[in-house]
């Protein structure tokens, strides 16, 4: 079998791919926001769920997809020649690989198509799950006879119920096997176990798992196999089983078997297919609450013509969700491409880091970082209100500075850690500003950062470093004041909290400690004496930016704000400044405000006045970009320069000449980078250094850090990984792709497009990547991409483009356009463009450069709006559009920007 590459077939990012069965570890997500997860693989390998504990089928990891022989299976009995799968499930087929195979697939949707032309059939199978609050996967198998005689076919489904938590595959299989109920009914087989056994012990189960099937015009089928050893028979497998082989005859309705493994087997009525004749299986496959029957579910999916408009309906859905934001260059296979990246924060948001087959080591839910980097694509696509949802992730912030790391499904839900592991992520402070920025930046709502919040309680104080052995779980898990209220402070002061308590909790180099690991969750060994020169740049750069928010609330006629009253000490040059040279006046101050606050708070606030506030964040930034120009800026033995971005265990310097050879991180260059620490002479020296050391063509870009050639039992797990795989020295499109932002923030312009160019170049190559469209997490050292689309790069990649590559962002709600597009990104009509939400419209950027100007050569000269010139002011190369002129728009419409570049000269 070959390869080929997909091609795209719609402007909506559908696409083809011929003999996709010659690719190993292909998979496709299907899902909905009622909380279905599905996974289907060329031949419906993959499995159906909605949390850990309710499995439909069978949990499968990456490996499973090709090991495993569970599967969505329809087989077809052909009337004297044998059984054949329509979805390649067949001994027979397996060994000969003769069916010919291609995948369609589009939005959250996945057909099929397999043709065997010695028996002159064809089948395809389309699989979604349905944008309806149902937890459901809905299948059709469409037979074509496309011989020149008439077939007689029996169609049986056959797919194994697991029914039960992904934690039983290894603790207690059998047993939990003995829990099932399961019953035939008129449409199919259902299985509700007695109980569940997993980590919350043995509960009562109130799950029902379905597969309910009809044929095209809503008949049911007529006998069911639903116990797997009797489908499968003595010595048989999944992938030729006796009841299929031997044509044996299943049983009836409303028969019920206990105890066994159970299977969704629906034998169907015979057919008789004359010569380019088609006839139509529906299946529904469902995990039942108690809030619809399957009867309901029947009636609501049973036929072929109720099928095709739920069909319809999720596509044109997703197709809307999608719609808000879309993209056009000289490359539309690029623009088609932009499609997936743009699904992928959609994605992660649903299933957060788990639940598909590289995705084996969530149980669920997202982490801290997760909720703020998928919010900043929401905050550029999604039409409805985002600051509820960003207003509630700052109730996870800790009164240490901290945060919660275990997240519920609801948003704003927070939980106590359920081991009590001692961990903190050093970064998790840095990311909320961020995403906070942008959104003020895009709406102008300064009032935001007024808003009252609660805080985050568990047992955990002093950033995991001790104990509150006066916390119980039954006091719940906000922080509470002395007299038993619940505390609530604003938006600032949790900013301010994530901020100051790291600025002063440094290591022996007065680098921000490294704790139990920074955004590389890989160095998590470093926990004593470590410390994160990358992500000290990033706090450094943040504490610039809030001192610039703080003066911004001018704006409100505010001339002061309220802070807990034990903060005051944090913002030391309120009352008397600390020498910030002195790592023990740093700890004494630090340990004093954890004292403070170790089991309640006392409610009282003090007002500081804006200046004051501005002033004491702007030293601190100033402080540490100083501090890190001066003690971390280094040059090796072949005259190349670059940050150092850590200090392990032992407390030595990671980067640099090394006895195993050079070692650098792209980490440690992107934050000093896009935080300004670098300066312009270093920022081209980091450039040099990476081009060097850390750019790999054959990965699709820049290596995460060279090989450093041992386990460093130091620093963290990720040097126990093979060089060249995930945070050891892959290329990790999440850096790499922040890389590209901070080059285009830094005005490296045709290195930002580099970088971007091509990881979508490697990505779109699908005989080397091995990739349906959209980003993978990271590139093996071989090429291929791996663990795709639950990836926060998603994210940094429409953020970049957007607003520094089409250069349309946000400044305190008024629009600001600063394209840095290269002449080669325009179309041949000398056109680029992009569509976006902006003052809660639809506005559509389009830029003219006729002349097809190169960046660095063109200004911008006109803005028309709908037409009618557009009064902007030029702020530093940029144009600055008033927000009133956009909220005057019609809301109701879209709305188009044209825009004129000219020779800047």
């Amino acid at each position: 079998m070959t390869a080929t590459t997909w091609q795209f077939t719609d402007n909506d990012g559908s696409f083809q791919l011929d003999a996709p069965q010659a690719s190993s570890y292909l998979y496709f997500p299907l899902l909905n926001e009622a909380g279905l997860v599905s996974v289907v693989t060329p031949t419906l390998h993959g499995d159906i769920k909605t949390n850990q504990n309710t499995f439909l089928t069978l949990p499968v990891s990456v490996e499973d997809l090709h090991a495993s022989r569970s599967s969505r299976n329809f087989w077809v009995d052909v009337k004297g020649i044998g059984a054949w799968s329509v979805t390649g499930n067949s001994a027979r087929q397996i060994v000969e690989g003769t069916d010919e195979v291609k995948v369609r697939a589009g939005l959250l949707w996945h057909a099929i198509e397999r043709t065997h032309s010695t028996l002159g059939l064809r089948a395809e199978v389309i699989n979604f799950v349905p944008a309806h609050p149902d937890q459901v996967e809905l299948m059709r198998v469409t037979l074509t006879n496309t011989s020149d005689r008439a077939l007689t076919l029996t169609p049986i489904a056959a797919i194994p119920i697991y029914g039960r938590s992904a934690d039983n595959l290894r603790d207690h299989r059998h047993v939990t096997s003995l829990l099932h109920r399961t019953r035939t009914q008129r449409y199919g087989v259902i299985v509700k176990p007695t109980l569940s056994f997993d980590e919350r012990g043995h509960q009562p189960n109130s799950i029902t798992y379905a597969v309910l099937g009809a044929d095209e015009n809503g008949a049911p089928p007529i006998e069911f196999f639903p116990a797997i050893e009797d489908f499968i028979g003595e010595g048989g497998t999944l992938d030729w089983p006796e009841a299929i082989v031997e044509n044996k005859r299943g049983v009836g309705a409303d028969v019920a078997i206990d105890g066994y493994e159970s299977i969704g087997g629906l034998r169907f009525a015979a057919i008789d297919l004359a010569p380019g004749q088609s006839k139509s299986f529906v299946l529904v496959l469902a995990i039942l609450d108690g809030s619809i029957t399957p009867d309901e579910l029947i009636e609501r999916y049973g036929n072929a013509q109720k099928f095709n408009q739920a069909l319809t309906d999720t596509q044109a859905y997703w197709s809307q969700r999608l719609a808000t934001l879309d993209f056009h260059t000289g490359d539309t296979r690029f623009n088609h491409w932009l499609k997936w990246v743009t699904l992928q924060p959609i994605l992660r948001r649903i299933a957060g880091n788990s639940w598909l087959p590289y995705h084996d080591y969530g149980r669920g839910g997202r982490g801290w970082r997760d909720l703020w980097q998928d919010i900043l694509a929401l905050l550029m696509t999604e039409t409805g209100d985002v600051s509820e949802l960003l207003f509630g992730n700052f109730a996870g912030v800790r009164c240490d500075g901290s945060n919660a790391t275990i997240i519920g499904s609801a948003p704003g839900e927070f939980k106590a850690d359920r081991n009590n592991i001692p961990r903190v992520w050093m970064d998790h402070g840095a990311w909320p500003l961020l995403t906070t920025k942008l959104y003020i930046d895009q709406t102008g709502d300064l009032a935001f950062l007024l808003r009252e919040q609660t805080y985050f309680k568990d047992r955990l104080i002093y950033r995991t470093q001790q104990r509150d052995d006066e916390w119980q779980a039954e006091q719940g898990t906000q922080q509470k004041t002395a007299s038993g209220e619940v505390y609530r402070g604003t938006v600032l002061e949790h900013l301010l909290l994530q901020h100051l308590t790291p600025f002063f909790n440094v290591g022996e180099h007065n680098i921000i400690r490294l704790e139990g690991a920074d955004w590389n969750d890989g160095l998590d060994m470093a926990r004593t004496r470590g410390e994160s020169v990358a992500f000290t740049a990033l706090y450094a750069s943040n504490f610039k930016q809030l001192s610039e928010l703080v003066l911004a609330l001018e704006k409100l006629g505010v001339t002061d704000v309220e802070i807990a009253a034990e903060m005051i000490p944090l913002l030391d040059t309120v009352q008397q400044a600390l020498d910030y040279n002195s790592i023990a006046a740093k700890h004494e101050c630090l340990n004093g405000y954890f004292e403070s606050v170790r089991h309640t708070v006392s409610g009282q606030k003090v007002r500081v006045s804006l200046i004051d506030l501005t002033n004491d964040l702007h030293r601190k930034a100033e402080w540490l970009t100083a501090h890190l120009r001066a003690q971390e800026w280094l040059t090796n033995s072949d005259g190349l320069s670059w940050f150092n971005g850590y200090y392990d265990n032992d407390g030595q310097r990671v980067e640099g000449d090394h006895a195993n050879g050079v070692r650098m991180t792209l980490t440690g260059q992107v934050f000093t980078l896009m935080g300004g620490s670098a300066t312009d002479e270093q920022a081209r020296e980091i450039v040099r250094a990476a081009n060097r050391y850390l750019y790999e063509p054959a990965m699709g870009g820049y290596r995460l850090n060279t090989d450093f050639g041992e386990v460093l039992l130091t620093l963290g797990r990720c040097f126990g990984f093979a060089f060249g795989h995930k945070e050891n020295g892959a290329m990790f499109s999440h850096m790499a792709v922040m890389y590209a932002n901070a080059l285009y923030q830094r005005g490296f312009v045709a290195e930002g497009h580099k970088v971007l160019s091509e990881l979508y170049q490697h990505c779109q190559n699908f005989e080397v990547s091995r990739l349906y469209p959209g980003l993978p997490e990271y590139i093996s050292a071989r090429g291929r991409g791996m663990y795709p689309y639950l990836t926060g790069s998603a994210s940094w990649y429409l953020l970049t483009l957007i607003t520094e590559v089409f250069g349309v962002r946000g400044a305190l709600g008024d629009l600001v356009l600063a394209p840095k597009l290269l002449a080669a990104q325009f179309d041949a009509q000398g056109q680029c463009g992009l569509k976006t939400l902006f003052a809660e419209r639809s506005i559509e950027v389009v830029y003219h450069n006729p002349a097809r100007l190169e960046y660095g050569a063109y200004q911008i000269e006109a803005i028309t709006l709908d037409g009618v010139a557009v009064q902007f002011d030029r702020v530093g190369g940029a144009a600055r559009i008033d927000r009133a002129v956009l909220a005057a728009l019609d809301a109701d419409r879209s709305h188009t920007l044209d825009v004129t570049l000219g020779d800047r000269s």
